[in-house]
């Protein structure tokens, strides 16, 4: 560690550290969101599904990011829960335009919320619903509404109207992740 590194860290300069996991189904656009919000210079030109995890870093105004991006294919979802305990916010991204897949969608929202590492604990849940440029796509509260999200009263959580590749919404989800996060003690 640098100089310079220790005297922005005594300063209290040095930008907090959080572990974010970005979860849903496969082909919601995780990766893509999470490409988004890194830096342009850093942006991926080309988006490839997940497979296993991967981990990306991006900063807002007072936080620095890590995010844990999980692959929302079947045969991986059970890999999930091994990184709830080191979470301290979770991103849920769901594709607003599949309809058919909601109720899976739903399902694996219910597993995790009730997994014992993230039940008990006031963790902030930014959820994206995502893919609202699409003719078919549902509002953020129709899918609030298919998930369920209101049952939800022991954790701070937000949904937000998103479309992954314009950029839209995003900036509004992550604002309110970094305030929930220097709020809520996990």
């Amino acid at each position: 560690m640098g100089l310079l590194d220790r005297l922005s860290g005594l300063l209290g300069l040095r930008k907090k550290e959080v572990h974010v996991l970005c979860l849903g189904l496969d082909n919601s656009g995780k990766t893509t969101i999470i490409n988004k919000l890194k830096p342009s210079n850093a942006q991926s030109q080309d988006i490839v599904p997940t497979i296993g995890f991967s981990i990306e870093k991006f900063k807002s105004s007072s936080l620095s990011f890590t995010v844990f991006d999980m692959s929302g294919q079947g045969r991986y979802r059970n890999l999930w829960e091994h990184y709830y305990k080191d979470g301290q916010a979770i991103i849920f991204v769901i594709d607003s335009s599949d309809k058919l897949r909601m109720v899976v969608a739903k399902e694996e929202l219910d597993t995790l919320l009730n997994h014992p590492d993230i039940k008990h604990r006031r963790i902030p849940i930014l959820f994206f619903a995502n893919k609202m440029d699409l003719r078919d796509s549902v509002t953020s509260v129709k899918v609030s509404q298919l998930l369920c999200l209101e049952n939800i009263k022991d954790k701070p959580w937000h949904i937000c109207a998103s479309d992954a590749i314009k950029g839209e919404g995003l900036q509004e989800g992550v604002a309110w992740l970094q305030d929930q996060i220097q709020a809520v003690k996990t």
